[in-house]
């Protein structure tokens, strides 16, 4: 069942589709407009009543789905973030549609930003993907503006289309990560493994520490000269624990036997995988010197039956 989170702009809400719907997106497509570069306008109104019925069934990934766009209450526009049905592997597709009436004041642009904003941040999505229609001249220009790029075109929906995607920019990701510790070679073996197998790699080397990078992040583990003690405490002001993405649910289990002969030793184990919650897969783990790492499967990965 459709049933995206609500979105809110400065002037426009983006909320998740409903049955209560159906007529004013009928009106919307009225206008031969708004389909204009599909392979065949969608302007009969049972037609547009099945396209509704396909969205209100949609039950895709969490967060994801179509949303009608109100500006003061009512409906001006249908928007989506989905799998793509066109490109390989699902990847996350965008979508918008605006009506007429509304266009020339940038909400289509101020609809999308947010759309596309709520799937590179809000659900840490690494592309969302665009197909616009060659011939639809405004939408690319629209989605070039938010800085999607063009690689490729094909027929798609239809006929001609341009692909385009979008990635994550590094404003305001962690630039670095640093633990002083007490014992360097103590924590190069718990976290150099660990990190290893998260596909980090070693980027540099000095006398008292190295540091792994993964993307444009890189975490670093030091014997500072400044140090003041010789133990870290977790559950003292500062910080308590470290978490990291894990592809999928067996690999977090993979992971957290694995880590027992690599300077790690278990926390809550009582309650693996569960010890965040009914919906949050993780182990934790805590090495000699008292740091502890979360390590959480990706939501929706697969399953593996604990004996």
């Amino acid at each position: 069942m459709n049933n995206p989170p609500e979105i809110k702009t400065a002037r426009l809400r983006l909320r998740g589709l409903t049955e209560a719907d159906t007529e004013a997106i009928v009106g919307l497509f009225a206008d031969p407009a708004l389909s204009a570069h599909f392979a065949a306008p969608l302007t009969e109104p049972d037609k547009i009543r099945e396209m509704v019925g396909r969205r209100l069934a949609y039950s895709g990934p969490a967060g994801t789905g179509h949303w009608a766009i109100e500006r003061d209450g009512e409906v001006i526009g249908l928007a989506h973030l989905r799998p793509s049905q066109e490109l390989p592997g699902g990847v996350p597709e965008i979508g918008y549609y605006l009506a007429r009436a509304h266009g020339g004041q940038g909400l289509a642009t101020e609809a999308a930003s947010a759309l596309l904003d709520h799937g590179l941040l809000g659900l840490g999505l690494s592309s969302v993907w665009a197909l616009v229609g060659e011939s639809n001249v405004a939408s690319l220009n629209l989605v070039r503006r938010l800085g999607f790029l063009e690689v490729g075109g094909g027929d798609h929906y239809g006929g001609p289309h341009r692909v385009l995607v979008a990635l994550p920019s590094e404003h305001g990701q962690a630039h670095h990560i640093e633990l002083w510790v007490p014992d360097l070679a103590r924590a190069e073996e718990s976290w150099g493994w660990l990190l290893g197998e998260l596909g980090w790699r070693e980027f540099r080397r000095w006398p008292a520490g190295v540091s792994w990078k993964h993307g444009a992040t890189y975490l670093v583990v030091e014997r500072s000269p400044a140090l003041s003690g010789e133990k870290h405490e977790r559950t003292a002001p500062g910080l308590n624990h470290l978490a990291l993405h894990v592809d999928t649910r067996d690999r977090v289990n993979e992971l957290a036997s694995e880590a027992l002969e690599h300077g790690w030793s278990a926390l809550f184990a009582d309650k693996y995988p569960y010890a965040g919650g009914d919906r949050h897969y993780a182990a934790y783990l805590e090495n000699a010197d008292g740091f502890e790492v979360e390590l959480v499967a990706r939501p929706g990965s697969d399953v593996t039956q604990l004996g």
